[in-house]
């Protein structure tokens, strides 16, 4: 009986530095040396990070940084990291910035402050820039898009205007372009998706349109796809473009109940879709994998039925923080979280620094 060997690219922790090849998705580089105490250790490609970039992290044992155990991500996805950050928000500081660490339930801390106060806006990230653009201040849509470095914590700098003024919505990115799709500019709601090229400060271009003029909508992706869902008038759409190639949305499937204001974010394979408002304030989260067009199924509950809340993900865990759950004295503070992978209802992380709902969030590298 022939044996089959398989052999994975291998080479020295040196040799690996000075050549800084991109993985495909999925291919597997050994370091066969112990230039730093431990060997050997692996990375598994995304197809979008270099060798040496942060998002690239190696692999050991169960003990390692890749967080087997924990919230720490399976595999590190190219869009978001294990620092979480919520930004903006209906609230007397809206104009904040506050942060956590995914891995671990805990608090919010404070980050900083955007360039203006704003709420509705919307939010994504290549894991080192994290993206903050359009809302409104409560008398102007705005067109800004703001940045920070996720990994450290200070002030929010002008990256760039949007194609048109807007708010209420959503972003997501394949970690090289951040997409942000419809909206509502004080007349109308909109069908336009505008790109960035993340590490590159400036205007965002044209990309196509979605498959309705809607507001409201969650947003989430993987390496290759881009997802909207739901909107106003309580829409089931989900719709997806090919986030490498500009042109117009296609229709996806359905959400299991049509709903607005809900929250979304993804792990490496599956998008998930939490909260939102219907025929009521919802605690429903859905889930697709984002690479095959269907209808969502139901992952589980939030703890909280709210609409207008923030989510954001590492590779492991979706966190969704603040809302609102009834009129306009019920903004929440509430953080929770859900294992991607795992459909289970979500459970309590901590808090947000003040009561907040029509927030945003994102996520990246802590270091």
């Amino acid at each position: 009986m022939s044996k089959v060997v398989i052999k994975f690219r291998s080479d020295s922790a040196g040799g690996w530095t000075l050549s800084n090849p991109t993985l495909a998705f999925g291919e597997i580089g050994m370091q066969i040396d112990s230039a730093d105490g431990v060997a050997p250790k692996f990375k598994i490609g995304n197809g979008i990070n270099a060798w040496n970039d942060s998002a690239t992290k190696y692999f050991i044992n169960d003990s390692d940084q890749a967080g087997l155990g924990g919230g720490g991500g399976a595999a590190s996805i190219a869009w978001g990291g294990d620092r979480g950050l919520f930004s903006g928000g209906y609230s007397s500081t809206h104009n904040r910035i506050e942060y956590i660490d995914i891995t671990t339930p805990g608090n919010a801390q404070d980050f900083g402050d955007l360039t203006a106060a704003k709420y509705y806006a919307a939010s994504t990230s290549n894991v080192t820039r994290g993206l903050i653009a359009g809302g409104y201040t409560g008398s102007s849509y705005l067109n800004n898009i703001d940045y920070v470095t996720v990994a450290s914590t200070g002030n929010a700098t002008d990256f760039g205007d949007l194609t048109v003024a807007r708010d209420r919505l959503a972003g997501c990115s394949n970690g090289t372009r951040g997409l942000f799709g419809n909206g509502w500019n004080g007349s109308a709601q909109q069908n336009v998706i505008d790109y960035v090229t993340i590490a590159s400060a400036g205007n965002a271009t044209d990309f196509g349109d979605a498959t309705l003029s809607n507001n409201g909508r969650a947003a989430c992706a993987d390496t290759t796809r881009g997802l909207w869902a739901g909107g106003s008038g309580s829409s089931d759409v989900i719709d997806y473009v090919t986030i490498a190639s500009a042109g117009n949305a296609t229709d996806f499937g359905d959400l299991t109940t049509g709903r607005a204001n809900l929250s979304g974010c993804s792990d490496a394979t599956y998008g998930v879709f939490g909260g939102g408002a219907g025929s009521d304030y919802d605690v429903t989260i859905d889930y697709v994998t984002i690479l095959t067009a269907a209808n969502s199924v139901d992952f589980g509950d939030l703890t909280t039925s709210h609409q207008r809340g923030a989510a954001c993900s590492n590779s492991t865990r979706g966190v969704w923080g603040g809302g609102r759950s009834g009129n306009y004295s019920n903004e929440g503070n509430v953080i929770e979280y859900v294992t991607i992978a795992s459909p289970g209802n979500g459970t309590d992380f901590g808090d947000l620094s003040a009561n907040n709902e029509r927030g945003t969030a994102t996520s990246g590298s802590a270091a």
